[in-house]
C-alpha cells in the first residue's frame, strides 16, 4: 500500500484529493495537512511515501516545503497539484525532484492516471537490479510522467479552459458575459467553465450589485 500525505489548505479541495487518493487501488491516505507546518509535522510522526502538493500554502510555498522535505532527508516523492501555471515554477519544481505535475482543475481521472504510473515507477525502482540499458531507464522515468493531457468532464475542453482561467486570473472579478466576450464563446459555454472553477475550488462567486433586477454573478480567481 502506498501511503499518501495530502497537503491542501482548502478544505472542500482537501477532502476531494483524500476522497480521489482512496478510491485508487494501493494507495491510501495518512494524513490531511493544510500548511506546511502542519505538512512537516505530520511527515515526522507518519510513514509517508508520496505527497500530494500544493505549491500555494498560507504560511509558505509549496517550493519551499519540498526543500526542507529534502533537507530533512525524507524518503518521500512529492507529486504537485496546482494552479500554478508558471513556467518558472515548473522548472522550480522539477529542480526539487517533484516526480509529477497535476495542473488544476482535475477531475478523478486524472489524478488516478497519475497515481498508477507513479506506483508502475516506484514498483520498477524498488525492484532492485541494474537496468539492461538506456532504452530501460528512459521507460522508467518517463513513467511517471503521462504525456496525454489530464481528462476534463464530458464536452469540456482543455484550450477553452485554459482561455477561461486566464481570462479570470487577468481581471479582478468577471463575469459569465465578459468572459465569453473575452474568449469568443457564448454565454452559456462560458458560465459551464466559470462554474466548474467555482466548484473545483479555484474561483469564488460574487454577487455584483448596481443594476435593477437580479443581481449578476462574478467570478473570482483565488
Amino acid at each position: 500500500m502506498i501511503r499518501v500525505l495530502v497537503v491542501e489548505d482548502e478544505p472542500v479541495a482537501a477532502e476531494a484529493h483524500r476522497a480521489y487518493v482512496d478510491r485508487t487501488d494501493g494507495f491510501a491516505t495518512v494524513g490531511v495537512a493544510g500548511t506546511g507546518a502542519a505538512a512537516l509535522a505530520a511527515l515526522g510522526r507518519t510513514a509517508v511515501d508520496l505527497v500530494l502538493l500544493d505549491l500555494h500554502l498560507p504560511d509558505a510555498s509549496g517550493l519551499d516545503l519540498c526543500r526542507r522535505i529534502r533537507g530533512a532527508g525524507a524518503d518521500v516523492d512529492v507529486l504537485a497539484v496546482t494552479s500554478a501555471r508558471e513556467l518558472a515554477t515548473v522548472r522550480a519544481a522539477a529542480v526539487h525532484g517533484v516526480v509529477g505535475y497535476l495542473l488544476k482543475p482535475f477531475t478523478y481521472p486524472a489524478l488516478r492516471d497519475r497515481l498508477v504510473a507513479y506506483a508502475e515507477y516506484r514498483a520498477r525502482l524498488t525492484g532492485g537490479g541494474d537496468a539492461a540499458g538506456q532504452a530501460e531507464i528512459d521507460r522508467v522515468l518517463g513513467t511517471v510522467r503521462p504525456s496525454r493531457s489530464a481528462p476534463l468532464p464530458k464536452g469540456m475542453g482543455r484550450e477553452t479552459l485554459d482561455a477561461v482561467v486566464t481570462a479570470v486570473r487577468q481581471a479582478d472579478g468577471v463575469s459569465a458575459a465578459e468572459t465569453a466576450e473575452l474568449i469568443g464563446a457564448s454565454r452559456i459555454t462560458a458560465r459551464r467553465y466559470l462554474e466548474y472553477l467555482a466548484e473545483t475550488g479555484l474561483v469564488d462567486r460574487v454577487p455584483r450589485y448596481g443594476g435593477t433586477g437580479r443581481p449578476e454573478l462574478e467570478y473570482r480567481w483565488r
